[in-house]
């Protein structure tokens, strides 16, 4: 891994254990054993870099969604079970690519960046539009209509917004599995 990258992982790994406030660039460069010089010839201040890890943690998420979006065979009912399947995964730490559960980065970011006008915030905001367009488009290739696919995904996005919270902060490791089946209830007009 180059040096660059190392900062960006490491980075993350601290922003999202402990927050990114609550992270000073000396913590970073001493988890990462990277130079100061270095830091700075890659990112002119701790804001890049906190664009660079929210980058790096939409890439691997929508990776990882999208893979277990697409082994869903069967129809609607099967995309919201991989959907529902892949949380409890990773709410149960079952996925290494997305580290120990601590809720999702991109509400925890957008916590410390709260003005929706501040480029972190609309970097949050348009990696979730990215995961509702990704289920909509896995429902629209089991044949729903695309209208159809946008309203069920955004049902779908709040009901997994929901279990995502419930499982971070009221450490419910049963969220996932409780939002399948209300999600399945929900569904039924598009079964």
């Amino acid at each position: 891994m180059d040096k660059r990258q190392q900062l960006i992982v490491t980075a993350f790994e601290l922003f999202y254990r402990h927050g990114i406030h609550a992270v000073g660039i000396n913590q970073i460069l001493q988890h990462s054993g990277v130079a100061k010089k270095t830091l700075y010839h890659h990112f002119p201040g701790k804001e890049a870099l906190v664009e660079a890890v929210v980058a790096y943690r939409d890439r691997n998420y929508l990776e990882w969604l999208d893979a277990r979006l697409a082994r869903a065979e069967g129809g609607v009912a099967a995309v919201i079970e991989a959907l529902f399947d892949a949380l409890d995964d990773w709410f149960n730490d079952r996925v290494e690519l997305l580290t120990e559960f601590h809720g999702c980065f991109f509400i925890n970011t957008c916590g410390e960046y709260g003005d929706p006008e501040h480029e972190v915030h609309r970097q949050c905001a348009r990696h979730k539009a990215a995961v509702i367009a990704r289920i909509a488009g896995h429902l629209a290739r089991c044949g729903l209509e695309p209208g159809d696919a946008q309203s069920l995904a955004d049902t779908l996005g709040l009901l997994k917004e929901g279990a995502t919270v419930q499982a971070h902060i009221t450490g419910d490791k049963q969220a996932a599995l409780k939002g399948k089946a209300l999600a399945a209830t929900l569904a039924t007009p598009y079964l």
